[in-house]
C-alpha cells in the first residue's frame, strides 16, 4: 500500500525558531532580521535532528519520496528531508513573511494561560500570524510557503514519488504539521524549568 508523505512530523524547523512572549513582543522584524531568521532556524542543531528523523522514517517505511531501501536511498531520503525544511524555511519565514509582513517568529502565551487555551493558540498558528504592524493575520507564510515547498520537492522527489497527490499530501501534512510543532516552543520552556528545578534542589 502506498503511504503518504513522511515530511508531517517534522516540516518544521520548530523549536529552532524564535520564541517571544506574547505579552512583550518585541520590535518587528526587518527583512534583514528575517533573512537572519531563516538562516538560525535552518543552521539548527535541531532543524538537522528532525532531517534524520524524516529520512530515518521515510526510509524506514518506504513512504514518500520514495527513493528505495538500500543506503544509497537512505543518503538521497535525508538530502530530500533538508531540502524540503530549508526550502519551507526560505519560502515561509522570509520571502513570504517579508512580502507580507508577517512575523514568522513564535510568540508564546505561556504559563499565564491553562493548558487547553495554549495548546489551541499553538496550534492555531498554522493558520494564523502576527503582522509586523502586531495585529493577527490569516498565515500566509506558512500556508503559502508550504504551497512553494511542495511544488518545488517535484524538481528533486524520483518520478515515483512526482504526482498531484503525492504534492497534495506533502502540502496538508505540512502545513498541519507546522501547528503541532508550534506545542514544542508553548510548552518546553516549562518543562525545561521544572525539570532543572527540580534537579537543582
Amino acid at each position: 500500500m502506498r503511504r503518504g508523505s513522511s515530511t508531517l512530523v517534522f516540516a518544521i524547523s520548530l523549536a529552532a525558531c524564535q520564541t517571544v512572549c506574547a505579552q512583550n513582543p518585541p520590535q518587528p522584524l526587518s527583512v534583514s532580521a528575517k533573512w537572519r531568521n531563516f538562516i538560525q532556524e535552518t543552521a539548527s542543531p535541531l532543524t538537522l535532528g528532525a532531517v534524520v528523523f524524516n529520512g530515518g522514517a521515510a526510509h524506514i517505511t518506504n513512504s514518500d519520496p520514495r527513493y528505495g531501501s538500500d543506503s544509497r536511498a537512505f543518503a538521497s531520503q535525508f538530502g530530500a528531508s533538508m531540502a524540503d525544511i530549508a526550502s519551507q524555511n526560505f519560502f515561509g519565514d522570509f520571502l513570504i513573511a517579508s512580502a507580507f509582513h508577517e512575523d514568522p517568529r513564535y510568540f508564546r502565551e505561556g504559563p499565564a494561560h491553562g493548558f487547553w487555551s495554549r495548546a489551541a493558540y499553538a496550534m492555531s498558528r498554522a493558520f494564523l500570524i502576527r503582522t509586523d504592524a502586531g495585529r493577527e493575520s490569516f498565515n500566509w507564510s506558512n500556508v503559502l510557503g508550504t504551497a512553494m515547498s511542495a511544488g518545488l520537492s517535484n524538481v528533486y522527489y524520483p518520478p515515483a514519488s512526482r504526482s498531484g497527490r503525492v504534492t497534495a499530501i506533502h502540502f496538508g501534512l505540512s502545513t498541519a504539521g507546522t501547528g503541532f510543532a508550534k506545542l514544542v516552543p508553548e510548552f518546553w520552556p516549562d518543562f525545561r524549568d521544572t525539570f532543572f528545578k527540580r534537579h537543582k534542589s
